[in-house]
């Protein structure tokens, strides 16, 4: 057990991740080494950055604290704290489930850590030492490789779909500043970060709040003309209420990368007003339209999601075709999981059998893999840009524009095809040589 050493696990999605290097930063300047993801961990302390999203995310969740509390009854660990969106959710019964835990934090309330831990550390508090932020709120310490990280703009969600529990957990939308996010494009900037993947739970909305007007199109154009951006990616925009005005800046800025993460979830007009996601096959099929005829090239990312209560095998059905004729670049598929709170849980039934919703995930990611393999194989012959990533077995890893870190394809380029070694970070131009399921290969 390592004193003044605290280990830090972090669950769920990136906006989780952003949370945690906020953490680690407070935590660092109140004296402690933290340590993140270590696949050895050996802190006094451990903090376990939890995601509450569905049944899945929950167990793995509560999985990982209990593998912690066993530490602690060894005593191979000092103190036990839980935050993040499961610990937001839940505060008033895990408690009395898991007494190891020392401390249960909420999503927003990282600080309440900083503050009993510091409180430990210094023993006798200096002056002036408080619960507030040290610095900038966006000050962080960067998990993730030096060349590339998330920039969150905005926290909550406003739509209230019927099986999600993310408002329940965020609260409402709230956007960030313009002239705040610019200034932390900068900060990264200095840090040697050269592309920067932007997330929120519902980048549509971006500026309503504040501003009463999308603003997300004047943020991205401003954030493209930033010297030292490379890279700008955009995930997690929603179908309805879309910013078609984002659409130019897109086409007009190379370094906007030609990739958009947008969740559709369905395609039948039955289930999309069952999910009340508000817009209809025909609204949602002329938006994907425009959305490649106005930046030609472009790589969509998409999520749907199965076994949602009322849906009957024709729409499902439905679902297969419609995803084998729009040919999505990159498609990720989930099962309905019943979340206490939200509309479904309070007004459908959850009649689908478990297995029959994995069976269809299954058959969903099965037709994906054959567009996957498609869509890669007429990239073979053809230039790419790419940034490398890391070094594995004896290939250079790293993504065209077309690819998010940790969940897309990935680009190999054999170290001893090489006349000289590539840099981490760095974007060369390769040819494309070859082409798998999920995974491009290639030659400078």
């Amino acid at each position: 057990m390592r004193k003044n050493e605290i280990d830090i696990i972090t669950l769920g999605c990136s906006k989780n991740l952003v949370d945690a290097e906020r953490l680690m930063h407070q935590l660092e300047l109140a004296g402690y080494r933290c340590v993140h993801d270590s696949p050895k961990p050996n802190g006094e302390i451990a903090i376990i950055n939890t995601c509450g999203f569905i049944g899945d995310a929950k167990e793995e969740s509560i999985e990982m604290i209990l593998q912690f509390a066993d530490r602690k009854n060894r005593g191979k660990l000092s103190k036990l704290y839980v935050m993040g969106c499961l610990s937001q959710r839940y505060a008033q019964e895990l408690p009395a489930e898991i007494p190891e835990v020392d401390g249960w934090f909420g999503k927003f309330d990282f600080m309440g850590i900083v503050e009993e831990c510091a409180s430990a550390h210094f023993r006798e508090r200096p002056e002036g030492y408080g619960l507030e932020l040290k610095g900038n709120e966006y000050e962080r310490t960067l998990t993730t490789p030096s060349h590339y990280a998330y920039l969150k703009i905005a926290e909550g969600c406003n739509r209230y779909c019927s099986y999600c529990a993310i408002p329940l957990i965020t609260g409402k939308f709230t956007s960030r500043t313009i002239e705040d996010i610019l200034e932390e494009v900068q900060w990264l900037v200095g840090k040697g970060v050269k592309e920067l993947n932007v997330i929120a739970q519902d980048l549509s909305s971006y500026g309503l709040d504040l501003y009463g007007e999308h603003r997300l199109a004047e943020l991205l154009d401003r954030m493209a003309q930033v010297e030292g951006v490379e890279w700008i990616r955009i995930h997690y925009t929603y179908p309805t209420d879309f910013p078609y005005d984002i659409l130019p800046v897109m086409a007009k800025h190379p370094n906007i990368c030609k990739y958009m993460d947008i969740a559709l979830q369905h395609c039948s007009d039955n289930m999309l007003k069952l999910m009340r996601r508000h817009i209809t096959r025909q609204e949602q099929d002329a938006l994907i339209a425009r959305i490649r005829e106005e930046v030609p090239g472009i790589c969509l990312r998409t999520t749907l999601l199965v076994g949602h209560p009322g849906e009957t095998e024709e729409e499902f059905n439905e679902l297969c075709e419609w995803v084998k004729t729009m040919k999505f670049e990159r498609l990720g598929a989930f099962a309905y999981s019943e979340e206490e709170g939200t509309f479904a849980a309070r007004h459908y039934q959850d009649d689908i059998p478990q297995a029959e919703k994995d069976r269809r995930v299954d058959t969903i990611m099965a037709i994906q893999q054959s567009i996957s393999a498609d869509h890669l194989s007429q990239m073979v012959g053809t230039e790419q840009l790419v940034i490398i990533d890391r070094t594995e077995n004896d290939y250079y890893v790293g993504r065209t524009q077309y690819d998010s870190p940790e969940v897309d394809c990935e680009v190999l380029i054999a170290v001893d095809t090489c006349t000289a070694p590539l840099k981490i970070g760095e974007i060369y131009k390769v040819n494309i040589i070859k082409s798998e399921d999920f995974d491009l290969y290639a030659s400078l």
